[in-house]
């Protein structure tokens, strides 16, 4: 350890000797004077704010070994390779994870116990090995730095259970300073951390997680991929990360944007390592502008410019959600974040959890009612984040979807009273969901079994819904009237100032939430990313008219009004675009398509029309295993009952998939399934009235031919044979 008089002094001199900077950043010298003086350190810092640097300069001028506790080998050998290119001794830094032989084993074990080395990085499962603890026994230990530090705590959005073992290990290695680091941590977080360490009288370095540069938005996910899209193309040469929860959506997205003459690739766990490493390389080497990635991917990648971080999926946490967008625009340049929200994708999310210990599915469900909260919010993004992250911002940063195209305002002077009492009512025991629930006057089994709706405030605010006063609630956290309680997360408590307004009330701006409209983004959903051109739509119905009076046929079998409506947005003049409108497959196109494509050819020109970008958007052939499972299946004349079960899967769903298929285009034959569970008279009933009908619709079909007489599950079995036949 050095001196501690002239400290300041001395580390800008071992700063510019090791790294060539003149000063630090931040909190930097702060800390890494707190480690020097043997102290117990906790670091609270973005991602891009330095905090490699914290563990690093101290180890090299400290006397010893620090360990450095790190869940990712890749980054273990980022980090040793930059460390030995600061050094002319190639053993000064080392790391120690099973991707190494014994051989490469012996040598770090000797390099440590000559001295030599000053950083030896060790991931957790290591850690935990009998023969390391033996040999870190041997060991003179500077300190021990534990990056990732979120990773101890169930409610860090990357919990691993190894890391809560970290403690013991350490007491039974031999005591010495820790370092605890992290870029996201909320304040239940930091407190988890601290206690599973027992470092709970640590001295604390809190960096701001205010972000300037970084524009937050989020989007309805109507057609997520043609807008990601069109975005990449209207910024080429920008570096970007997408982010999806699985790896057979982040293939498909990178094969959809490659197809589109867009230079990207994939990144997932579920891939080998060398393919994995190239991809990442090839990305930081500026081969290719864009990588799709499940989560697994930016732990500490040092790319600094990278342009835009678009969320197809919205993530499991505000937490996740934050770090991943951190990795935009850490040069300080350009970062803009954009996320699609659909709260289906929520409820997979929820779906996902089912089978996990209950304590688990608690915790997760309460970390996407967080996620949730934030996208459906009206409220400055920054500010909502910060507040989550236990940080104030007064102003707003004019910098987010939401200041930037404000919504409507209202007087909330008494539903922040109304509230206020609730919570008080319910002596501040319950969360947000149960008083907006008590407010709203709705009787949930929670509410029956606490006797809430006795209470003098069930149902006071009954002219509004839970949604409202949910909103109503994350505004007073933002406020600082209430607060989360930290050992019981998420019940709410009342703040001095929460107080203080039950006293002396004042007027109180309050914002509405967003109304995002549960869509979808799966083909076969209605496009509405603009407004048709009414006088083509007349046009192309017509023509509809006239051909499905010379074909004999229902004008919806030829296309469906989704799809007319489509054609007259998209206005596609070839055959191959034709078949990117929604609803028309590859069979449709060639069947009916010619006429169509001339016609718009024809009106285009005529009315010197520029066709929007969209067009250029081509799709991916649906290489889905189930839907290639069934169509084989029904060319082997498989009973439906037996393909369902294969694919563990209700019969219901299996004719719905079925359908799917067929309206993308595709002929099957289910005569033989038909005959099995029909008889031909009923059959052709439901077939020849399908052939007058004036819409395919299931309903009109039940009411038209009598209910008890005839299924839905017959009527629709019939239909794709109907499809299959005369539109494909």
């Amino acid at each position: 350890m050095i001196m501690k008089d002239n400290l300041g002094e001395k580390l800008h001199d071992y700063l510019k000797k090791y790294f060539g900077f003149d000063s630090f950043k931040g909190n930097q010298e702060f800390i890494i004077s707190n480690v020097l003086r043997g102290n117990d350190t906790f670091v609270l810092m973005p991602t891009g704010g330095g905090k490699s640097l914290c563990y690093q300069l101290p180890a090299l001028i400290m006397e010893g070994t620090a360990i450095v506790i790190s869940p990712l080998i890749a980054l273990m050998k980022n980090q040793v390779d930059a460390m030995r290119s600061f050094s002319m001794e190639e053993g000064v830094a080392h790391f120690l994870n099973s991707s190494l032989t014994k051989s490469a084993i012996t040598r770090v074990k000797k390099d440590v116990l000559d001295g030599l080395t000053r950083l030896l990085y060790v991931a957790p499962e290591s850690l935990t090995k009998e023969d390391n603890i033996d040999f870190l026994k041997n060991v003179n230990i500077s300190f021990y730095a534990i990056d990732e530090a979120h990773c101890i705590s169930e409610w860090g959005h990357d919990f691993r259970p190894e890391y809560r073992r970290i403690r013991p290990i350490i007491n039974r290695i031999g005591p010495a300073p820790i370092i605890a680091l992290t870029a996201t941590a909320t304040p239940k977080v930091q407190n988890d951390i601290q206690k599973n360490l027992e470092m709970l009288d640590a001295n604390v370095f809190k960096s701001s997680f205010r972000r300037h540069n970084l524009y937050y938005e989020i989007r309805p996910k109507t057609n997520a991929s043609k807008e990601i899209i069109k975005y990449i193309l209207a910024n080429p040469g920008k570096s970007g990360i997408i982010y999806c929860l699985s790896r057979k959506k982040v293939e498909e997205m990178a094969e959809t944007l490659i197809v589109n003459g867009i230079k990207a690739l994939p990144y997932h766990a579920g891939m080998d390592a060398a393919t994995r490493t190239s991809n990442q390389d090839r990305f930081l080497m500026e081969e290719v502008d864009v990588i799709v990635a499940t989560i697994a991917f930016g732990m500490g990648i040092d790319k600094p410019d990278v342009r835009y971080v678009i969320h197809y999926d919205i993530p499991k946490s505000l937490e996740g959600y934050y770090q991943e967008t951190g990795r935009a625009g850490r040069d300080g340049g350009e970062g803009r974040c954009i996320a699609f929200y659909s709260y289906k994708d929520i409820q997979k999310l929820e779906k996902f959890m089912q089978g996990k210990p209950v304590a688990e599915q608690e915790i997760g469900k309460q970390l996407l009612l967080e996620t949730v909260a934030y996208a459906e919010s009206s409220v400055c993004r920054p500010k909502l984040l910060l507040n989550y992250f236990g940080e104030v911002m007064e102003e707003n940063c004019n910098n987010c979807d939401n200041c930037l195209h404000p919504k409507e305002k209202f007087e909330g002077e008494e539903y922040i009273l109304l509230a206020l009492k609730t919570i008080l009512d319910v002596q501040e025991k319950f969360k947000a969901e149960h008083i907006a629930n008590i407010l709203s006057g709705h009787a949930t089994s929670a509410i029956k079994t606490y006797r809430h709706h006795h209470s003098t405030y069930f149902g006071a605010g009954k002219d509004h819904d839970t949604k409202f006063w949910n909103a109503v609630i994350r505004q007073m956290l933002i406020g600082r009237f209430i607060q989360k309680d930290i050992e019981n997360y998420g019940l709410l408590k009342l703040t001095g100032e929460g107080h203080q307004f039950l006293k002396e009330p004042r007027s109180i701006m309050l914002t509405r939430d967003h109304d995002y409209d549960i869509v979808s983004d799966e083909p076969g959903t209605a496009f509405s990313g603009g407004t048709a051109d009414d006088e083509l739509l007349h046009i192309l119905k017509d023509l509809r008219r006239q051909m499905a009076k010379k074909l004999r046929l229902p004008p919806f079998v030829i296309f469906q009004d989704p799809s007319l409506e489509d054609m007259a947005i998209q206005y596609p003049v070839t055959i191959s675009e034709l078949q990117n409108i929604v609803g028309v497959g590859t069979g449709k196109a060639q069947k009916y398509g010619k006429e169509f494509v001339e016609l718009i050819q024809k009106y285009v020109t005529e009315k010197e029309i520029v066709r929007p970008l969209d067009m250029v958007v081509k799709s991916v052939v649906n290489k889905s295993g189930v839907k290639v499972f069934i169509i084989q299946s029904i060319d082997r004349k498989i009973p439906f009952e037996d393909i369902a079960e294969a694919k563990n899967m209700d019969t219901i769903d299996l004719i719905k998939e079925i359908e799917a298929i067929v309206s993308s285009g595709t002929k099957i034959n289910i005569d033989y399934y038909l005959a099995q569970v029909m008889d031909d008279d009923k059959i052709e009933d439901i077939y020849e009235y399908f052939r007058e009908a004036e819409s395919e619709s299931i309903e009109a079909a039940l009411a038209e031919l009598g209910e008890g007489e005839y299924s839905e599950e017959e009527i629709r079995l019939v239909r794709i044979k109907f499809f299959s036949d005369l539109a494909n």
